[in-house]
Parts: structure tokens; sequence; C-alpha cells
């Protein structure tokens, strides 16, 4: 993937990983737009990054997705990459607990159902461009679920699997499909302090923007490389001591 001359949407790219990627995407000269549901958090970004365009979006709710997708139409006709970042994790969940779905159903719509529903609505324009990718950011978390982020796993998994779904359907097609897979990454993900052990963001990022410039469809690093390509012996060896009770 070549980061120059090309004009970005990044879903939750406020902070964090979808933030780290805009300014990279920005230093090699391309046209960034990001969206998230956090106002302030965007025009932070924007602050950081002037060049950076911004729009408010929840794209948790397909209403917003929509109007998002019309917006960009008009206002960016030659956007030709579309980068799946935004993503919420919810840990201590105990499934045999009850609880209120309305909750738990927001991490099925944001992780899962919006990259799902966003690629679908951008593919027509995403065909008709030079050097068009949808790049899914999955998680280490796809191959070898935590069983305290039981939805986030699943959901990731999911993507991960849509991901291999829609890069065969498109096969034929201009449009590259690219996969991020990131192990735990020093963000707010999931909670304020919670990732703290994980790897820089940058550190991270810039790895990842190496692989993608050399042209590999599936980009993983640190113990996300492991999970990802693990036999199913190790990824039962990894699940057991990620999960053991301590």
């Amino acid at each position: 993937m070549n980061l120059g001359n090309n004009t970005v949407l990044i879903t939750g790219g406020g902070s964090g990983i979808g933030l780290s990627l805009a300014s990279h995407f920005v230093q090699n000269g391309s046209t960034v737009i990001i969206c998230g549901r956090n106002k302030n958090k965007l025009e932070e970004a924007k602050l950081k990054h002037p060049p950076i365009t911004t729009y408010v979006c929840d794209v948790g709710k397909p209403d917003e997705r929509i109007s998002m997708f019309k917006w960009i139409s008009n206002e960016f006709p030659t956007l030709n990459i579309l980068v799946n970042n935004a993503g919420i994790q919810r840990r201590g969940l105990q499934l045999m607990q009850e609880q209120a779905w309305d909750t738990l159903s927001e991490e099925i719509k944001i992780n899962l159902e919006a990259p799902i529903h966003l690629s679908m609505l951008f593919i027509p324009q995403l065909i008709k461009q030079e050097n068009p990718a949808i790049v899914n950011v999955t998680s280490s978390l796809a191959f070898v679920p935590l069983s305290i982020a039981p939805i986030y796993s699943a959901t990731k998994a999911a993507l991960h699997s849509f991901t291999l779904s829609l890069r065969q359907q498109l096969i034929d097609t201009p449009i590259s499909v690219l996969e991020i897979i990131p192990p735990a990454v020093n963000t707010d993900l999931g909670g304020k302090g919670l990732h703290t052990f994980g790897v820089d963001v940058d550190e991270f990022t810039n790895a990842i923007v190496h692989q993608l410039k050399s042209g590999q469809i599936e980009a993983a690093y640190g113990a996300a490389t492991e999970s990802s390509q693990a036999s199913r012996e190790q990824i039962d060896l990894i699940f057991k001591r990620m999960n053991q009770r301590k």
C-alpha cells in the first residue's frame, strides 16, 4: 500500500491507533478524514494535525453511518481508502449474570456491524478509484479470546472472518482488502489505564505501516504475530496462559 496521494476515511480516528495511522497518512501527503462520536477528541486531533478533516459520527448507529457516507460521497468523491478502526471493549463481563442487552450489543454494533455496513456502502465508490483499499483493524483476540472480554473477542474473530470473505469476493476488483492485527496497545481501549502494559501506539503503527508499504495484506505486531499464526495446539496453550485464574 502506498500511503501517499490517497483520500482516506478512518473511523475512530480521534485517538489511539486511529489517530496514529491518520498521522502517517497525513505525513505522506494524503487527504484524511477521521470520524468519532467524541467531538472534543476530534477537535484535539485536528489541533495536532491541522490538515485532518473531522466528522462527528457514532458508527454504532446505522442512520449516522449512512449520513456520513452521503456527506463523504459529496465532499470527497475521490475517497479510495476506508479504514474500519473504531472499536470498544468492555471487560469483566460475566455471562451468567443478567445484563442490559442495549449496553452489551453496542460492542457488536460498533466493532462488527459498522465495518460490514460501511464496507458495503463504500464499495461502489471505492471500485471507481485508483489504488482502492478497505483496511479492517481486528485484534490478537480474534485468534485467542480473552474470557473477561467475550463480546469484544467474538466481534474481532467475526471481523477477521468477514475480512477473509470480503477479500475473496473482491479478488477480481481493484480493491485491496487488508487486515491490521494489533496486540495489546497502550491506548484507552476498554478504559483508561487498562492497556498501560501494551506496546507504545506509535511503535505499533510504525511497524504496521512498514508492513503495509511492503505489500503485506495482514499486518501484525508483537504478540499478535504469534497468535495470528499459531496452530490449534498453540492457540490452546496461549488461551490457557492468558485466561488462567490468578
